[in-house]
């Protein structure tokens, strides 16, 4: 080859390799807030503590069927129904969602059998504590795929875990699925290499849980949404001097200075059309204001409440009950 020849060719060869660098993105600068974690979560706190008697965070009890696993991944000849390993982990997770969101107290329902053994073994009887909703549901989309690009000098490679999980919110005293939410996620890995130099990246297993956790967190987000517009409702529990003592305290979200309504319950008919029985609108009674709380736990919590609005002294306590302030 002559001189001038591989001139041209080294010319040629140093363009290729220019444009193949061109296509890679640059990395992201990091732009870091001026206020520390500390300062930010105290300003949400704080922020919170201002709406907290006009608008109170009362949490709603919620108990928890198991997760089933309904697609093909680690299903084999070997395991049965009982051995669903990753619908239990999809249910552990969706379980420490739910309470960290900090709208609801969560209640163990699909290990329940192992908590009456153990309360038998100490000769105690397990008491269950009613719920406002079963959520009951399943992993029904789960898989991964490697995507990349090739080019004369330079290519790159994604792996990409995506996962749905489809949930039904059930009314714990009818029965009824008044609705139903999907949540997806997405995790993906990249690597890229311009002439055989750059990172390489294997197999990597954590896309997987990342995946399902994102799909997790996006239903619980549509999960709270559908929960907290039904009203938040307790019952009274005994009427003495003019104070009522209701059920829910600090575990609830329950407050001193925290105002709630006080309503009839709505006479239950069947309806002829659907064979299903209704609850009508109760009726506006009155008015409460939580004076102090009791109890040290959320099976036995209670609050003490003066009336400001209406008069109770001659109704039925049994045929009456509190709701929130919407």
């Amino acid at each position: 080859m002559s001189y001038k020849w591989s001139h041209i060719v080294t010319a040629a060869a140093t363009s290729l390799l220019l444009t193949a660098c061109a296509t890679q993105t640059s990395p992201t600068t990091k732009q870091e807030s001026q206020y520390s974690i500390e300062q930010q979560q105290q300003a949400q706190k704080e922020a919170l503590a201002k709406t907290e008697l006009t608008t109170p965070n009362l949490k709603r009890k919620l108990a928890l069927g198991r997760i089933t696993n309904e697609t093909m991944h680690g299903k084999s000849l070997l395991r049965d129904k009982q051995d669903d390993v990753l619908g239990k982990q999809v249910t552990d997770m969706l379980s420490k969602a739910l309470t960290d969101s900090g709208n609801f107290i969560i209640f163990e329902r699909p290990d329940i059998g192992r908590l009456k053994e153990e309360a038998s073994l100490t000769g105690n009887k397990l008491e269950l504590v009613g719920v406002d909703t079963l959520i009951m549901g399943s992993l029904t989309e789960f898989g991964r795929k490697t995507v990349g690009e090739s080019g004369f000098l330079s290519s790159s490679k994604k792996q990409v875990a995506y996962a749905k999980v489809d949930l039904r919110l059930v009314d714990a005293t009818t029965g009824h699925v008044y609705t139903s939410i999907s949540g997806a996620g997405e995790a993906s890995n990249e690597s890229a290499s311009i002439v055989g130099f750059g990172s390489k990246a294997s197999y990597d297993g954590t896309l997987n849980d990342l995946a399902i956790s994102n799909a997790i967190s996006d239903a619980v987000n549509s999960l709270s949404q559908k929960i907290l517009t039904r009203p938040w409702k307790a019952d009274i529990l005994a009427a003495e001097d003019n104070v009522l003592f209701i059920s829910g305290g600090k575990s609830q979200g329950l407050k001193p200075g925290i105002e709630l309504n006080v309503m009839t319950k709505g006479k239950k008919v069947k309806s002829k059309q659907t064979g299903y029985t209704v609850t009508l609108p109760g009726k506006f009674v009155g008015k409460i204001k939580v004076q102090s709380l009791f109890g040290d736990s959320a099976l036995n919590e209670g609050a003490a409440a003066i009336p400001v609005e209406g008069n109770f002294t001659q109704l039925d306590i049994n045929n009456l009950e509190v709701v929130e302030i919407k």
